[in-house]
């Protein structure tokens, strides 16, 4: 079968479908603005790799120190880019001294990675019908 003819059954919904669609059902309106919000917060190239220092750190949280050195940002800077993760629901942070620490929020994650999974083979018949 050529790609081409894999894509059009893929697109019939055929049962053989070569490329099965990432939700079992459409997002509501309300779904879609959030996502859009941690999407637009995830598509900066600063706020992509502070996610990724965050959620990588031993220990689940890093302190606001740690991070600044990794750019050639001002801190005010990082700061923002951090509020904006935070505002998407990706992160939290709690000020201890004069220090901020900032950890990951699993739940929008877990979130955004069931939007990108594709479901389990059965999973589509079953929702099928």
């Amino acid at each position: 079968m050529s790609n081409q003819e894999r894509v059009a059954v893929g697109r019939s919904g055929g049962a053989d479908a070569c490329c099965p669609g990432l939700l079992t059902v459409p997002l509501d309106e309300e779904q879609a603005v959030d996502l859009a919000k941690v999407f637009k917060a995830l598509g900066d190239p600063v706020r992509l790799r502070l996610l990724s220092m965050i959620a990588s750190r031993a220990g689940g949280e890093v302190c606001v120190c740690d991070l600044t050195p990794a750019f050639d940002l001002s801190q005010p800077t990082i700061s923002h880019h951090l509020k904006l993760l935070r505002q998407a629901g990706l992160i939290d942070c709690e000020r201890r001294g004069t220090w901020v620490y900032y950890w990951l929020l699993p739940e929008t994650t877990d979130r955004l990675a069931a939007v990108l999974t594709r479901p389990a083979q059965g999973a589509t018949a079953e929702a099928a019908g």
